[in-house]
């Protein structure tokens, strides 16, 4: 008894032969249009009639015909190939054109500063790509969980990821509102920040909370700070430092409304250290999706230059 016959990837070129046999009804058309040679054609198809165990062609001297089985499976397979096939041209197709869904993972701040200003633009530009963009403060694997691509900041990527810078550099302010420094004075120098109400971001639900970073003669280093309040909504903390709460330390992006009609004022601006600002990161890639190709051009010409004053 013959084993059951089950198609895999190596049955398709036999049934692509079979089909082009079928409607050709010839040998050696088929083998022409296949580029192959007669004999090549006659031996895939007697292979694969061994395999199924029944006879798909009856063959004269002068024609080629289709045996009762034969009929039923051209009937079934010829159709499957053709999706097969159109399912291969759409892939080919997007080689060249920008389609589909760009999955991006993003911090809130590199949405806010870095996305947010370009992506309306990029949408009305690129109609037939869906962006999946996932907010997350974690370091995500970009292969691992299916993205195409990232925002983060510079020092936070990995080394074997390609990046682009998008922002340029930055820098961070510390801020709080004139009446919370009238009531408990302004410091004058980071470590002067143990004596003062301090909101302080997390991140994430179950993340580390950030430590405030500074430098002096180009020197880095951060500070205890007395902790009034901790968040990972940074919403909640930009609500108390205008409620008079504490010092903030953020974004200016983020704070910038408030900068600019004086609900805010920064302090401590010598200590504050610039860094590399955000970076557009993927995967090194010999064939980069139109999708992301396209995104990624689109950043390097239009990207929001949010660089040091």
């Amino acid at each position: 008894m013959k084993p059951d016959f089950t198609i895999d990837a190596d049955s398709l070129p036999a049934l692509a032969a079979f089909i082009r046999v079928a409607r050709l009804g010839s040998f050696t058309a088929a083998a022409g249009a296949l580029a192959v040679s007669p004999s090549a054609v006659s031996q895939t198809i007697r292979h694969l009639e061994d395999r199924l165990g029944v006879r798909l062609l009856q063959r004269t001297t002068r024609r080629v015909g289709l045996t009762e089985a034969g009929a039923a499976l051209l009937a079934r397979v010829e159709p499957a190939l053709a999706e097969i096939h159109a399912a291969a041209d759409d892939v080919r197709q997007q080689r060249d054109q920008p389609v589909g869904t760009l999955r991006l993972t993003s911090s809130h701040s590199a949405v806010v500063i870095a996305l947010r200003p370009i992506l309306t633009d990029f949408m009305r530009a690129y109609p037939s790509i869906c962006v999946d963009l996932v907010t997350d403060e974690r370091f995500i694997d970009l292969i691992a969980e299916g993205f195409d691509a990232g925002l983060r900041l510079g020092e936070a990527l990995q080394q074997d990821m390609v990046a682009i810078p998008v922002t340029g550099p930055m820098r961070m302010v510390v801020a709080a509102s004139p009446d919370y420094l009238a009531r408990n004075g302004t410091p004058q120098t980071p470590q002067e920040l143990h004596r003062h109400a301090c909101l302080q971001y997390r991140f994430g639900p179950l993340g580390s909370v950030y430590r405030w970073e500074f430098a002096r003669g180009g020197r880095p280093f951060t500070v205890d700070t007395h902790a009034a309040l901790i968040a990972n909504d940074k919403s909640m903390l930009h609500q108390a430092a205008l409620a008079g709460l504490g010092l903030i330390y953020e974004f200016p992006q983020h704070v910038a409304d408030a900068l600019a009609s004086g609900a805010l004022v920064t302090v401590l601006e010598d200590w504050t250290p610039p860094f590399s600002g955000f970076y557009l990161y993927y995967p090194s890639r010999a064939l980069m999706p139109p999708k992301l190709r396209v995104f990624v051009d689109f950043l390097k010409t239009r990207g929001t230059a949010h660089g040091l004053p």
